[in-house]
């Protein structure tokens, strides 16, 4: 058998170089490129391997300036590569690893494939305890690494050399498989990475890993389209899943010859453009007037590519017909059987075709399709209407929002992650295609979208990839500015200014209670708490010392002319400050956020009964047969009419 002699991390860059993904005849490297902060327990390992043999493998080695920023740069990669592609990356021992922890949370929640390759103590155990090493009185084998295996979709620790023959073929698997897909890590002892093996010179040569579209069920198809025949007003639920297999024609043509309506999801958006008859917009909590009127009176839900989370059913209380069904259509079977859904396990692009050709010469009713058209046109008014400049100075951060997107038009990618910005965006933003917009919220973490800007621009050069950010998102993970300058990349990051944490505030001021340690307040001396006067910070400094083009805007024309301005390239951030009072309405949406049952304060009790009257709407999924929770054994809420806002309460006076 022929070998070569090799290092486990050159042995490991060699066969990262030749793995490829294929879909639909469509072939490119799986691993692209490699994000690393090398030190103490990679320096010498994958860091030497790198070096002497990165170029020649056309494997580029990225410097990020964190660890957990690198984790979302390859993950936003991978998004918009439809997963077909993704970074690996690389840390050091200790923390440097762990910092990739977060990254890797966000990358399995969001079913998006990332490689990670945390250094780790010596297998030989001869120097311990080794320098930023865990030690355990019990387990010598548990290191900090550890902490990855609740992440992951994929874990192992590679403590011989010849594990690599069997871990890194079951590592690729999951990384292309879209049903098990995440985050994927080796466990790399920094004395094993050094260590030489006799590798087989087969494991070495180029290997396709085919992305599978599995087909649904022929019975359960026809069982899924009797029940969309039945049904008097069926709505499509539009996920993630939708855009990954590339699915959007399909859905398209599926709503337009049956007229069954879309709703979005944060993942689904963009699937359809938003100007689609059939594209009612997003629905749930963060939904809109039309979507969540549809859901609410919808006899047939079919879920098509969504996780169907908390935000997407409004905490079960979307949709409230009696009699509702539902037909869940995803690639993972967990997710196609929830909320007692006939399960169709099967890829939704090829899902979609089998009942398009199902339905044939069916229709719905034309009085739907009219309520559909009527609801569609008052939505876009009301979009209208939360995007026009009212005049404020600061401007409303919807205004912001259309101004934006007014500017860098519908095929640019907005990203964002966190705050009161992903809830606006989904009910504000416009697209025009699927990739147009990216926000990041099954996670919803703060600090991804700076990172994301770099993947995003990494996956498509040439697009204009404009970052929406609160400041208090910036303040946690501005850095990768840096390295967005450094690798040359253009990127427009719209810093809106409210002051700190001002969507944690807004939620607790509907709860009932008063503003608390949300808000950027020095120290007050006379009450020992954060409400002191506001801390004055300089962004536009802050991102000219980063080594960005940085300005302000305080009006709606001034934020024009930096947005035309950063069109001409390089990275760019505009910070604009916005009026706290000036919302976005909530539509008649709705969010379980549990309030304290036991208070002294007047607000809190009274939004504990508006909360408990709201619980009474939500609804227990038992196979085909749907209860409110209230029927369910231990449940006592008393009956209420619903209301049109998370919780329906009045907010105390703000702070001044």
């Amino acid at each position: 058998m022929n070998t070569v002699r090799l290092s486990v991390a050159q042995a490991l860059i060699h066969f990262l170089a030749v793995q490829h993904s294929e879909q639909d005849g469509q072939r490119q490297r799986l691993i692209p490129g490699v994000w690393g902060i090398f030190g103490h327990g990679n320096v010498a390992g994958l860091g030497q391997a790198l070096e002497e043999y990165g170029d020649g493998l056309k494997l580029p080695t990225y410097r990020p300036q964190n660890e957990q920023g690198m984790v979302h740069v390859a993950a936003a990669f991978a998004r918009h590569r439809n997963r077909l592609q993704t970074f690996a990356c690389t840390a050091s021992v200790g923390p440097g690893s762990t910092n990739m922890l977060t990254g890797a949370a966000l990358a399995t929640i969001n079913r998006l494939p990332v490689l990670l390759l945390p250094s780790d103590h010596f297998a030989s155990r001869l120097p311990d305890p080794v320098l930023q090493g865990l030690e355990h009185p019990s387990e010598h084998d548990l290191s900090v690494n550890d902490c990855f295996r609740p992440v992951s979709r994929f874990y192992t620790r590679i403590s011989r050399p010849e594990q690599l023959l069997s871990a890194l073929p079951e590592a690729m698997r999951v990384l292309t498989d879209p049903a098990e897909t995440g985050a994927v890590v080796l466990s790399l002892p920094e004395d094993v990475q050094a260590e030489a093996y006799d590798w087989p010179a087969a494991f070495l040569q180029p290997r396709v890993w085919r992305v599978r579209r599995p087909a649904p069920e022929t019975e359960l198809i026809e069982q899924a389209a009797a029940l969309i025949r039945a049904a008097k007003r069926p709505l499509i639920v539009c996920g993630g899943g939708v855009i990954y297999s590339g699915a959007h024609e399909a859905l398209a043509g599926l709503a337009a010859a049956f007229g069954i309506p879309v709703v979005e999801s944060q993942a689904g958006k963009g699937a359809l453009p938003w100007n689609h008859p059939m594209n009612a917009g997003p629905v749930g909590s963060a939904g809109g007037l039309a979507a969540n009127r549809l859901a609410k009176g919808a006899d047939l839900v079919i879920a098509v590519g969504t996780r169907l989370g908390d935000f997407v059913t409004a905490s079960r209380t979307a949709f409230q017909h009696e009699g509702v069904q539902i037909v869940g259509l995803n690639v993972v079977a967990m997710d196609a059987a929830k909320l007692g859904a006939l399960s169709l396990v099967a890829d939704a692009r090829a899902g979609l075709e089998a009942l398009q050709a199902a339905l044939q010469g069916h229709r719905v009713d034309e009085g739907y399709a009219g309520e559909v058209a009527a609801l569609k046109g008052r939505w876009d008014a009301a979009v209208d209407d939360a995007r026009r400049d009212t005049g404020s100075t600061p401007p409303s951060q919807g205004s912001v929002i259309g101004r934006v997107n007014d500017s860098v038009g519908g095929r640019a990618t907005v990203i964002c992650a966190a705050g009161s910005l992903p809830g606006d965006l989904l009910r504000l933003w416009r697209p025009l295609d699927s990739k147009s917009y990216h926000v990041e919220y099954g996670y919803s973490c703060m600090g991804y979208e700076i990172p994301a800007g770099l993947g995003v621009a990494l996956a498509e050069p040439g697009r204009r990839v404009v970052v929406m950010i609160g400041d208090g998102s910036y303040l946690m993970m501005n850095s990768e500015l840096v390295t967005a300058v450094a690798e040359n990349l253009d990127l427009t990051v719209v810093l809106v200014d409210n002051r700190a944490y001002m969507s944690i505030r807004g939620l607790q001021l509907e709860c009932g209670s008063p503003s608390f340690n949300n808000e950027l307040r020095h120290r007050n001396p006379l009450t020992g708490r954060t409400d002191g006067e506001t801390v004055q910070l300089d962004f536009v400094q802050h991102a000219q010392a980063l080594g960005a083009q940085a300005t302000r805007a305080d009006t709606l024309d001034a934020l024009d002319d930096a947005l035309v301005r950063a069109a001409h390239g390089g990275v760019h951030v505009i910070v604009v400050p916005v009026n706290l009072r000036e919302r976005v309405p909530g539509f008649e949406s709705w969010w379980d956020v549990p309030i304290a049952a036991v208070s002294g304060q007047p607000a809190v009790q009274a939004t504990r009964q508006r909360y408990e009257r709201q619980r009474q709407r939500q609804r227990v999924y038992l196979s085909a047969t749907q209860v409110p929770a209230t029927q369910v054994p231990g449940t006592q809420v008393p009956e209420q009419k619903p209301g049109s806002s998370f919780h329906s309460a009045p907010p105390p006076k703000e702070q001044t």
